[in-house]
């Protein structure tokens, strides 16, 4: 058997005492058969295409801080800066939830959330395109349902790092697919064409992702995704959340967003898509993070006593 090539990459990025570490564990964890991503303990390992090469990450959460090892399969100019850069996104370490707290902490609703869930950050995908292709594959339908098939589609492209793990594939893979395998794979045809379409238009650098991590351009991401066909604002702004990590998209169309604000307010309140809308718009610019404390929000929570 002819030996791989790896290499390697390690650092280690330092956490607050009281970082969620099962938040993060949780995201990442959503698909208990493990196809490409491995939860031991505190310990999350997720295969993925590096500069088009397969590739395994493992995160190992301490209290303190994260130990951090990329394994690539090949000799490429991986660096370790990029890399801590990631890690950091991925772990929602670049977002401000401290100025969040401070300025919500008395809120009559939110203060509330901020005193049972402090520190409450959003874990973002590995990368905007998988956020992307992870908001499609979710469209109206449960979270189960997506799940699976988000497993289908990580299968389909049939590309395993060197320790057996499979890899979440790049544009570059995702665009070589036909609409037929998809449709086999079990995607509405909407969503195969979308899937292809976006790959293709990423591949191509029409949609420049990782130049657009920099600076988050979003009313130029959200006018370039909404033009293709099969995204909607909804998809738009869960990929700026964890694919970008902009924290001030208006989830409102998210049916457990509105199930967990009636939750908060009572059954007094008639929670609709346009009354959360109204309701989240009080916090914008963090509007996604108070959608991040309402998906939180445990089903036996009591409303708020008004």
């Amino acid at each position: 058997m002819e030996r791989v090539m790896r290499t390697h990459l390690s650092c280690s990025i330092p956490l607050a005492d009281d970082f969620r570490v099962d938040d993060v564990l949780d995201f990442h964890g959503r698909d208990t058969l493990a196809v490409a991503e491995r939860i031991d303990g505190h310990c999350l390992q997720k295969g993925l295409m590096w500069e088009g090469q397969a590739a395994s990450l493992t995160i190992r959460l301490e209290i303190g801080h994260a130990d951090v090892e990329l394994a690539i399969d090949g000799v490429t100019n991986a660096n370790q800066d990029t890399l801590v850069q990631i890690v950091r996104r991925m772990l929602g370490l670049t977002q401000r939830i401290e100025d969040f707290e401070s300025i919500y902490r008395t809120h009559p609703q939110l203060g509330l959330l901020i005193a049972r869930q402090p520190g409450l950050r959003v874990p973002l995908s590995a990368t905007p395109f998988e956020a992307l292709t992870w908001a499609i594959t979710g469209q109206q339908i449960s979270i189960g349902a997506a799940v699976s098939l988000r497993r289908k589609f990580i299968q389909l492209t049939g590309v395993k790092d060197s320790s057996g793990l499979a890899c979440y594939p790049d544009a570059d893979k995702v665009a070589n697919l036909s609409e037929t395998e998809l449709r086999q794979a079990g995607f509405s045809q909407t969503k195969a064409q979308t899937l292809i379409m976006l790959s293709r238009e990423v591949a191509a650098n029409r949609l420049p992702l990782e130049t657009w991590m920099t600076t988050i351009p979003v009313e130029e991401i959200h006018k370039q995704l909404l033009s293709l066909r099969g995204i909607g604002p909804w998809t738009v702004n869960y990929a700026l959340l964890r694919g970008f990590g902009w924290l001030d998209g208006s989830l409102h169309g998210d049916a457990a967003v509105r199930r967990k604000l009636q939750l908060l307010l009572g059954p007094t309140e008639k929670v609709t898509e346009n009354f959360t809308e109204r309701w989240l718009a009080e916090f914008s610019p963090w509007r996604a993070l108070v959608a991040a404390h309402l998906w939180a929000i445990p089903s036996e929570f009591l409303p708020v006593v008004k």
